[in-house]
């Protein structure tokens, strides 16, 4: 339900509850990590509950323990413009504890360009108390209270971190000196917004620990060898490049012969290369390295001292850059920011927008504290860069207000939790580039008492104007998908009667979406996304025109997203989570030429790339290289990681319970069909597919659930002892290769049998999950002593398991390049043939009708098993290997290719890419202006630079990228249009549409087309029916040159109408 508790008490001014305190109101005793102030994350010693359904997705970037810290964390937030409202949204939806909002003054029009809580309602309204129950909506277990009286010192006692958006920088120094003081110290935070310019500063107090500096998985390798030297070399095998980093401390474990080294001692890293690195140590009396080891970084926590505002604004030390081709402009942005503060005291407001005599003033106070300035004084100002400053001081905008929310939000955590490395300690950023090419007219700035006056204040009238026209499709309505849907409604995007922005997901509402999916709620779970998440940005602003669709943007679907579509849109906006996804929406819109604003995250880390047409590459230009895949061979008999445990666990998870259904049900559907099927095929896959039905059908078919009981023991030994008895039988410890060095060399892992034990609760518990699912899969009902370990322990001890005998001559697949592991026999088609007589009769025994029930892999559910049966099955599979096994929750993020997401870094990257928006829809702007960006918050590290320009093409006095088209007019036969070609010194010597060949030059009986229209053979050998509406039709034409060179052309559209 909805939590409005705070409505009934009529928005009481309400804080988290006091804390017993000292004379002074600064020695709350409040949970302390170390001497950070932040909690351990226990509520009267019983560690908070995290939902994992709803939390999952974070957990994969924070784990267990730092969420526990944050939901014992109280934060402050002062001031709820645009910025303290994407900071608090922030907050809520990573669940801490408590959100206090605090401000004293009222909502005005102004505010309705980046408060995505506002309305026109609340206009004259205090802004805390406004935005607390849409706050309270994001997450009903974090306690949302508002504060709107003046804040004191002893207000800050009582959290954890503090964070002031709207605040004097007299009024700074003095919360802060309290904050750098206390014991333990509060963490303090200033970061504003003012136009296109934003800054934030961290003090986390004089000494705060960081637990985990960057949250990455510790790097480790597998050991080849190790040298009696000193210094030793350590040498791991080529199967994956080593990550460490000359100065990292490592830890051995596992080594055979030299095991001195397995002292758990870190040691350091030296002379690091991509599969060796040395450590400084004498190993020349050490025992003779063997086999096996493993070496693991350790990371050690990093303490920071922090300097007081006071006297890090006299001397701030390094800037964190973003954009190294504004590397002076970070002291330029310090200087100004202190000028208006001092302006902001004289005058009592922020400059007019335009005003030339509000700039005049502004440029004084830069040029006074610049001359106060001793240690930093800058010895050249940049006057057209202040003014742009000043004319748009008052606005905060809401990219601005989305990326610094985003930035923001994620220092508060780290604070929180010591997860991550803060922010040391003053960033400044700027987007003058998003500023219109044109000079603008000072009366274009003036307000309207319009929600859009601060935008305009920045960017003038005639730009809102664009914005308000702009037809706008975005791809996707999840996190990113969200998130633009709400920066474009404050924006004022697609809000004129002219303009429409079309949002398409084929995705409905999960409960784990909504975590970071800021515009569903819990009462949402189970419909479209694109319907509850249009009409959520069209509450923000209700003149937002705006159609939601639940299409795929794929093949199948350009019916739908047709050319006239296509034709009418100004810009695509992709708010995708594959790859693939992402490469088609990138070939439409290279294909009808628009611009495309490319965007993805992962955990902290996000980047955004810009496709401009003419301008820049386009998105599948480049690709990251594939994940490495493990060989067959690795996961199915040789595996030295829990991820290959676990993926075999999830290859016979669905083998058994979904692939085997699903074949057993093709079969009973239609035999006849079915063993036809199988004859045609008559090779080893079909053989293995009809051994498995016949099995599941014949001697595995289960009744009662005694039999999936009885099923799942034998399973169990079948996997973990029978199969590592054969294993070890063909590959005995001492084998040998043909080349005579050992075969249990690393990476590979000698494995040992399990022998099963009743009283061992992880046996039982993977019998139960095993049993249940079983028994689904064959509608049978599941009695309730199923999951009474002890009941369970007593079914299972009366399964009568055979004994096992290793076979000689058994085929073991090790060549890594293979790509099945299926043999191919002589007498397949026998074997097919007797599988399918013995079918026919499991089948006369089986209840008419009957159907088994396929399994389809749920990640999401807890309470369905599915997860307990593939964590189960993985972590026995490295009890036989001897790999440090995993909890469910890491083995769902694994298995279930889970990819870690936090609301954090998705806010950052969409601000990032609408500060991109104003340049599209402005036109007109240079490559130059343009960013492309890589971000970790974690880190935190922020790189920009232009996106990489469109490879120019050239032949003869002819140039071209991959943006061109060639078009050319007229209804032409083929050897009119290879004429074409030639007349440009070309030769064609291929066409072809779609898939499909219609003209090569080595083919004679090609000729005979060449006086057939092209469009008339497209029609008759691809298959091609032109719609209506089109007038042309597309060919890919290969060409060389008189040389004999391919030439790589445009494609080429022959207007045939």
């Amino acid at each position: 339900m909805r939590c409005l508790r705070f409505l009934s008490r009529g928005f009481l001014s309400m804080l988290p509850s006091k804390r017993s305190a000292g004379s002074d109101g600064a020695q709350s005793k409040r949970p302390k990590l170390g001497d950070n102030g932040a909690s351990n994350g226990t509520r009267n010693g019983v560690p908070p509950a995290i939902d994992e359904d709803l939390h999952s997705r974070q957990l994969a970037v924070y784990g267990r323990e730092t969420m526990r810290r944050l939901f014992a964390s109280d934060v402050l937030v002062s001031g709820l413009n645009g910025l303290g409202a994407e900071i608090a949204k922030n907050l809520a939806l990573a669940g801490v504890r408590s959100v206090t909002v605090h401000d004293v003054k009222d909502v005005d029009m102004w505010d309705l360009s980046a408060n995505f809580f506002l309305s026109d309602q609340d206009i004259g309204n205090n802004r805390a108390l406004a935005c607390v129950s849409k706050l309270q909506e994001l997450n009903n277990a974090v306690l949302v209270s508002a504060l709107t009286q003046e804040l004191t010192k002893e207000h800050l006692s009582k959290f954890q971190a503090v964070v002031f958006t709207d605040i004097s920088l007299d009024k700074a120094y003095e919360f802060d000196d309290y904050c750098h003081s206390h014991h333990p110290p509060i963490a303090f935070i200033k970061a504003q917004v003012s136009g296109l310019f934003g800054s934030v500063f961290c003090d986390f107090g004089p000494e705060f620990t960081v637990l985990d500096v960057d949250g990455e998985d510790p790097h480790t390798g597998i050991i080849a060898s190790i040298s009696n030297d000193s210094p030793a070399m350590v040498s791991c095998v080529d199967d994956e490049r080593l990550e460490f980093q000359d100065g990292d401390l490592v830890v051995f474990s596992e080594v055979q012969g030299m095991e001195e080294l397995n002292d758990g001692k870190p040691r350091k890293v030296k002379n690091a290369r991509p599969f060796s690195f040395t450590i400084e140590e004498d190993t020349g009396s050490y025992g003779v390295y063997s086999k096996g080891g493993i070496v693991t970084q350790v990371k050690e926590p990093k303490v920071l001292r922090f300097k007081s505002l006071r006297d890090a604004m006299k001397d701030p030390g390094d800037f964190l850059l973003s954009d190294f081709s504004k590397f002076e402009r970070s002291p330029v942005i310090h200087l100004a920011f202190q000028a208006l503060d001092s302006f902001r005291k004289e005058h009592g407001r922020y400059p007019t927008a335009g005003c030339e005599q509000d700039a005049q003033s502004f440029l004084k106070f830069v040029a006074d504290i610049n001359e106060a300035s001793i240690d930093s004084k800058q010895e050249k100002i940049d006057d057209k860069l202040l003014r742009h400053f000043a004319s748009g001081s008052r606005a905060v905008l809401n990219p601005m207000a989305a990326m610094f929310g985003g930035i923001v939000g994620q220092e508060v955590v780290k604070a929180c939790s010591g997860k991550f490395h803060p922010l040391y300690q003053f960033f400044y950023f700027d987007s003058v580039e998003s500023l219109p090419t044109y000079q603008l007219d000072p009366q274009d700035l003036k307000p309207s008492n319009s929600r859009y006056d601060a935008q305009i204040s920045v960017f003038g009238s005639k730009l809102q104007k664009k914005l308000q026209d702009a037809n706008i499709f975005i791809v996707g309505s999840g996190a990113l998908g969200c998130e633009f849907l709400k920066n474009l409604a404050l924006m004022g995007v697609s809000c004129s009667s002219k303009s429409k922005l079309t949002i398409t997901d084929d995705d409905v509402i999960e409960k784990s979406n909504l975590s970071r999916q800021f515009l569903f709620r819990d009462w949402n779970i189970g419909q479209a996304k694109s319907t509850v998440a249009a009409a959520a940005a069209r509450a923000i602003n209700p003149s937002l025109q705006i159609g939601a669709l639940q299409n795929r943007a794929c093949p199948d679907t350009e019916s739908v997203f047709h050319d006239t579509f296509w034709d009418g849109l100004d810009v695509v906006i992709n708010a995708l989570d594959n790859v693939n996804a992402r490469m088609y929406m990138d070939m439409r819109c290279l294909y009808f030429q628009k611009p495309l604003l490319e965007s993805g995250t992962l955990g902290a880390k996000c980047n955004t790339q810009m496709v401009i047409p003419h301008l820049t590459e386009n998105y599948g230009a480049s690709r990251d290289p594939p994940e490495k895949q493990a060989p067959m061979c690795t996961v199915h008999s040789f595996p030295h990681n829990i991820d290959h445990c676990l993926t075999w666990a999830r290859s016979e998870f669905e083998g058994l319970l979904e692939k085997t259904p699903n074949e057993v049900n093709s079969f009973l559907s239609n035999p006849t069909q079915y063993s036809a099927a199988m004859r045609k095929a008559g090779d080893a896959q079909a053989r293995e597919l009809l051994e498995r039905v016949s099995e599941c059908l014949g001697k595995e078919r289960c009744i009662t659930f005694e039999d999936c009981i009885t099923w799942a023991r034998l399973r169990f030994e079948d996997y973990f002892s029978n199969r590592v008895k054969q294993l070890t039988f063909t590959f005995p410890e001492d084998a040998s290769t043909s080349t005579g060095t050992p075969f249990w060399s690393a990476p590979k892992r000698f494995p040992r049998p399990l022998q099963f034990s009743a009283t061992d609760s992880s046996h039982i518990h993977l019998i139960m999950s095993a049993s249940i699912l079983r028994a689904e899969s064959f509608g049978i009902a599941i009695p309730d002593w199923a999951k009474n370990t002890s009941k369970l322990a007593d079914a299972v001890n009366k399964v009568a398991v055979p004994e096992f005998e290793p076979k000689k001559g058994v085929n073991i697949v090790t060549d890594e390049k293979a790509t099945n592991l299926s043999s191919a026999s002589v007498d397949d088609v026998a074997v097919i043939d007797d599988l399918l007589s013995k079918l026919e009769e499991c089948a006369k025994n089986l209840p008419p009708g009957f159907q088994m029930k396929p399994i389809q892999f749920e990640k999401d559910d807890d309470t369905n098993f599915h997860m307990d049966l593939i964590s189960g099955f993985a972590n026995m599979r490295a009890r036989n290997y001897s790999i440090p096994e995993v909890d469910k929750l890491k083995a769902k993020f694994i298995a279930g290719r889970i990819i870690p997401a936090i609301a954090t870094s998705t806010a950052m990257a969409t601000g990032l890419v609408c500060l991109e928006l104003y340049k599209v829809i402005a036109g007109e702007h240079p490559i130059e202006d343009y960013r492309n960006t890589f971000a970790n918050l974690a880190l935190p590290l922020f790189s920009m630079a232009e996106p990489v320009p469109a490879k120019v093409m050239k032949h003869q006095d002819l140039s071209w990228t991959v943006w061109d088209r060639w078009s050319i007019k007229g209804d032409l036969t083929v050897a009119e249009l290879l004429q074409w070609f030639s007349d440009k010194g070309l030769s064609a010597y291929s066409m072809s549409c779609g898939t499909s060949l219609l003209y090569n030059s080595m083919f004679p009986r090609h000729k005979e087309r060449l006086q057939k229209k092209v469009v008339d053979v497209a029609r008759e050998v691809a298959k091609v029916e032109v719609p209506e509406y089109r007038r042309h039709i597309d060919i890919v034409v290969a060409c060389e040159d008189n040389d004999g060179n391919d030439i790589d052309i445009p494609l080429v559209s022959v207007h045939f109408r």
